[in-house]
């Protein structure tokens, strides 16, 4: 029996023992009128679906059209229930608003800012969150939300990006559509969600003939403005590339079987530390990383065999 085939029951029970949940938390917000509001609707409910289809241990919640006082209070229950091994992410559609100095979420009587948004989220022990504002005007939340903890993705660059927003359409079709899966690993990572609605929105302009109203940025850093093209080279979506957002195939599948879950789980984080080395492999010997990459894969490897039994 090899090393691996060894430490194979120890990394199960690490595995068990380190085992989280996820809490979601989709938000529609004030459509205005009538044909917004469905839109608004409808998307949050297809993202739903597509959460709940994933199976596996997530708490998931959507508001519609919620007061300032209901945000707070959902926002406020996560402080109480996650732990700080658990992930939160949090999906905004609908308007926002930006007077150049705030940003407010447009919502049922008192909109909620985007200042007041990051201090809530602040207080939520849980070290893993997404945020996902798909609003207008949603690229002047980042200076409010980002943390070096935190997944900050918006549907557009700025602040002074007003116009309605189609970016949460994509980002709904991204948690349901196998070929948002770019590595094919039957899970959607943040930063392949982002690449495959960001993607989308821009064929959407094209198709149209219009010019392009929105443009998606991704922040993982905590300091920095929103990235359209994240990658180890500029030192975006490291965070974004590990996390993911929805389960697909057969990993939907052993999320529900609890005989496989603590597989599944391990699988995970194998798959996360790859990605985590893609983006640190500038910074190694070429030796050492190959080494640390050959083992991580031979791991894989016998935990997918295992999953498939």
């Amino acid at each position: 029996m090899g090393k691996l085939e060894r430490a194979l029951p120890m990394l199960l029970l690490a595995a068990l023992s380190a085992h989280a949940t996820t809490f979601y938390v989709t938000i529609s917000g004030l459509g205005g009128e009538p044909d917004y509001d469905q839109r608004f609707k409808m998307w949050a409910a297809d993202i739903d679906a597509s959460l709940k289809k994933a199976g596996g241990d997530a708490n998931l919640v959507t508001l519609e059209a919620p007061t300032r006082e209901q945000i707070r209070a959902r926002l406020g229950e996560l402080s109480k229930q996650s732990k700080p091994t658990d992930s939160v992410v949090l999906m905004l559609i609908g308007h926002g608003s930006f007077d150049g100095v705030e940003y407010k979420f447009n919502i049922p009587g008192a909109d909620i800012s985007g200042a007041e948004l990051g201090a809530l989220l602040d207080r939520v022990p849980a070290a893993r969150q997404l945020v996902v504002n798909m609003t207008s005007s949603s690229g002047g939340s980042i200076e409010f939300l980002r943390r070096p903890n935190r997944i900050v993705i918006t549907a557009t660059k700025t602040g002074t990006e007003k116009n309605a927003t189609v970016f949460a359409r994509y980002w709904a079709e991204a948690l349901r559509d196998p070929a948002a899966d770019t590595d094919k690993n039957e899970a959607v990572s943040a930063l392949e969600a982002f690449h495959f609605a960001q993607r989308k929105t821009a064929e959407f302009f094209d198709t149209q003939k219009r010019l392009a109203t929105e443009h998606a940025v991704l922040e993982d850093t905590g300091k920095g403005e929103g990235e359209k093209s994240p990658s180890a080279e500029n030192g975006e979506g490291k965070l974004a590339s590990t996390f993911p957002v929805v389960r697909l195939g057969a990993n939907a599948a052993a999320a529900r079987d609890p005989a496989k879950r603590p597989l599944l789980d391990r699988k995970e984080e194998i798959e996360q530390a790859i990605d985590k080395l893609k983006y640190e492999k500038a910074a190694m010997a070429t030796d050492a990383y190959k080494k640390q990459l050959t083992q991580l894969l031979l791991e894989l490897a016998k935990i997918q065999e295992a999953l498939e039994k």
